[in-house]
C-alpha cells in the first residue's frame, strides 16, 4: 500500500512541474511568402507551388469532387440528372448547378461562357471545349471539367462519353490520344473576370404559418341497418320438375285429356313416326327375291323314232 501511495504523489508532482510549462507554449506562426531558402524545395516543379493571387476558387475543388462522384452514370441524349444519364453539357450544367453556378446546356454556348485560359494556364474546375468527331469538323461537339493541376501534364478531365466501348461518365487525358485533334479552348468559369454571379441554392422554404388549415369534414355514423340489405331466405328444397310416366300418359288416353307434352318433345315424335312410315313402305315396294334351287329337273329327252 505504501508503493502505491508513493507512485500517486510522484504523478502530481510530476503534473505540477509540466502544466505551467504547457500554458507559455505559443502557436506556430503562418508561412509567408517570404523566398524559398532550402534548396530542396527550390529544385520542386513550379506546378507544385503556388504563387500569391493564383488560388484555386473556393469552388474548384468541391466542384472536382462532385464531378468525380458522377463516374460511370450512363450517356444519354440531352440527359441532365444521374437517375437518367447525362450528355456532355448536361453534365457541366448539373455538376455546376450544384453549387449555384449557372451554366449553359448547350456545347455551342460553352465556348463563349466565362473567359478564354491558354492551355497551359488550365487549373481545377476550367472548362474544356473539343470539336465533334469528325476529321473536318470545326464547331463546339464536346466538353467535360478541368481536373488536372495548372500546369500538369498529361492534361486530365472528367466528362459524359458518347463513345460506343465507354459510354459514361469517366476521366481522359487531352495528351496523346483523339482528344488533341480535336482541341479547342478552356473557358474559366470560376473567379473574378469571369462574368457569371454564383447564386445561391435554392432551398426549401416552410409553409407560412398564417396559412390556414383546412377544416376536417364532419364524420358521420352509419347504422349496420341502413348499409345491410336483407337475404332472402333460401328453400329448404329445391323444387323438381315432373316428368310424364307412361303410367300417367295411359291414364291421361283412357280418361280423354290430351298429355302436355312440350313442342320439341312432339316434333321429335313426328319425325320418328315418319321415319318408320317411309320404312314400311319401302319394304313393301321392294320385288319379290327368286328362290334358287340346287336340283333342276331337265325336261325328259324324246325317243327317237
Amino acid at each position: 500500500m505504501r508503493y502505491i501511495w508513493m507512485i500517486f504523489v510522484g504523478l502530481l508532482l510530476s503534473m505540477v512541474a509540466i502544466l505551467p510549462r504547457l500554458g507559455k507554449h505559443q502557436p506556430a506562426q503562418p508561412a509567408t511568402d517570404a523566398p524559398l531558402a532550402d534548396p530542396a524545395l527550390r529544385a520542386q516543379p513550379t506546378a507544385l507551388r503556388t504563387a500569391a493571387g493564383t488560388a484555386l476558387p473556393p469552388r474548384a475543388d468541391s466542384i472536382v469532387a462532385f464531378g468525380l462522384a458522377q463516374r460511370g452514370t450512363p450517356y444519354v441524349y440531352a440527359g441532365t440528372s444521374p437517375l437518367t444519364g447525362f450528355d456532355c453539357s448536361g453534365f457541366i450544367m448539373y455538376t455546376f448547378a450544384h453549387f449555384g453556378v449557372p451554366v449553359p446546356h448547350s456545347t455551342a454556348l460553352l465556348i463563349d461562357v466565362g473567359r478564354p485560359v491558354a492551355r497551359a494556364e488550365a487549373q481545377p474546375g476550367d472548362i474544356v471545349v473539343f470539336t465533334g468527331t469528325a476529321a473536318t469538323s470545326t464547331t463546339p461537339g464536346h466538353a467535360g471539367i478541368v481536373i488536372s493541376n495548372r500546369g500538369e501534364l498529361p492534361m486530365r478531365f472528367v466528362h459524359a462519353s458518347s463513345s460506343r466501348r465507354e459510354p459514361f461518365v469517366k476521366v481522359s487525358q487531352v495528351e496523346n490520344s483523339d482528344y488533341e485533334r480535336r482541341f479547342m479552348q478552356v473557358r474559366r468559369v470560376l473567379g473574378p473576370g469571369t462574368g457569371i454571379v454564383a447564386t445561391a441554392r435554392p432551398k426549401l422554404l416552410p409553409a407560412p404559418a398564417s396559412t390556414p388549415r383546412v377544416a376536417a369534414l364532419p364524420a358521420r355514423r352509419v347504422a349496420l341497418e341502413e348499409v345491410a340489405e336483407p337475404v332472402p331466405a333460401l328453400p329448404q328444397r329445391l323444387a323438381t320438375k315432373k316428368y310424364p310416366t307412361a303410367a300417367t300418359t295411359a291414364k291421361r288416353k283412357a280418361t280423354g285429356k290430351k298429355p302436355t307434352v312440350k313442342a320439341t318433345a312432339k316434333k321429335v315424335l313426328v319425325k320418328t313416326n315418319v321415319a318408320a312410315k317411309k320404312v314400311s313402305t319401302a319394304k313393301r315396294k321392294l320385288p319379290a327375291r327368286p328362290v334358287h334351287t340346287t336340283a333342276t329337273k331337265r325336261p325328259a329327252a324324246k325317243a327317237r323314232k
